[in-house]
Parts: C-alpha cells; structure tokens; sequence
C-alpha cells in the first residue's frame, strides 16, 4: 500500500494553484473538469504521482466557502532554508502565520503559512 494524495476542497483554484505551485514550488501535474458534476480537479506535488504523495485539489464550481472544521490539522513539508522559505513567502504576498522558530516543547525548527482557502502549511526545518 502506499498514500497517493490528500484531497482539499478550495475556494478559488487559481489562487490555491498560485499558492501551491508558485509560493511553494510545487508543480501542476494534471488538471480536468468534470462538466456534469460541476467540479474541477488539479494535482499538484513536488514529484510524479507514481512516486509520491500529492495534493488534489477540488474545485465545486460556484461554490466559495467551507467550514474547515477543528479536526483538519495541517500538511507538512520540509524545507531546506525555512527562514528564507518564510521571507520568499511573505515577499511574494503569502501569509505566514507563525514565524519560524523551535516548536513548543521541542527544538524542531517549523514555521506556519495559510493557503487562500485558510489550510495551515506547516514548513519544518529539514536535517542535514
């Protein structure tokens, strides 16, 4: 068994793909309408689908809020520089919610960003 991907309901595909794959490098690896359901499909990740985890990110046309609820926790990725990763964000026009920093309890590095439909980020420190 193996984890294929994550699904996220967005409010704006090309917001969330601006954020997914501009702000945070990943690439657009398929993308399909689906006319009779009224609904969009987009995938994205850092590598091919047949290899990794991705995200599948889905569009309902029209419709423009959800209620994400208290159980949704976040998605986490690792990032090599997390204070620059942090800084390219923000000057690109991202939201980071939480500076980096040593997590409560612990000493790993992590840093927080919202995406346009209000999901957490969270962006660790990777170990060299």
């Amino acid at each position: 068994m193996r984890l294929l991907h994550t699904m996220l309901r967005v409010k704006d595909l090309q917001a969330s793909l601006d954020f997914y794959c501009t702000l945070l490098g990943m690439k657009l690896l398929r993308q399909k309408d689906y006319p009779g359901g009224k609904f969009t499909l987009a995938f994205v990740g850092y590598g091919d689908e047949a290899n990794q985890s991705v995200l599948e990110l889905t569009y309902n046309w029209g419709r423009d809020d959800y209620d994400l609820g208290d159980a949704y926790g976040h998605i986490a990725i690792s990032v090599d520089d997390i204070y620059q990763a942090c800084a390219d964000i923000a000057e690109q026009g991202g939201k980071v919610v939480r500076q980096p920093g040593p997590m409560q309890h612990g000493s790993t590095v992590i840093a927080f960003v919202e995406d346009p439909s209000g999901y957490k980020v969270e962006l660790i420190q990777a170990h060299h």
